[in-house]
């Protein structure tokens, strides 16, 4: 192997472990907005934008709510 080809090998491996990263970042997020991760974030944003000044329950306490809703309308579940 001569000089020149490291570079090359090295900025192959930068770009393919970039684009892992990337890969990874990605199915992270589709998992999290598949099971509910930034739905209290949205909800916050929603508050705040739409009912300014309705108190904004605590993150345990819109999950609660969101649970108990689902129970007592299971119809809106897959399974």
């Amino acid at each position: 192997m001569n000089t020149t080809d490291a570079p090359s090998t090295a900025g192959s491996l930068r770009r393919a472990g970039l684009a892992l990263v990337r890969a990874v970042k990605a199915v992270v997020w589709w998992f999290n907005s598949i099971l509910g991760g930034n739905d209290y974030a949205r909800y916050v944003q929603h508050q705040r934008l739409h009912h300014p000044g309705c108190a904004i329950p605590t993150e345990r306490d819109y999950w609660r709510e969101r649970h108990a809703a689902a129970d007592k309308n299971p119809a809106n579940r897959c399974c």
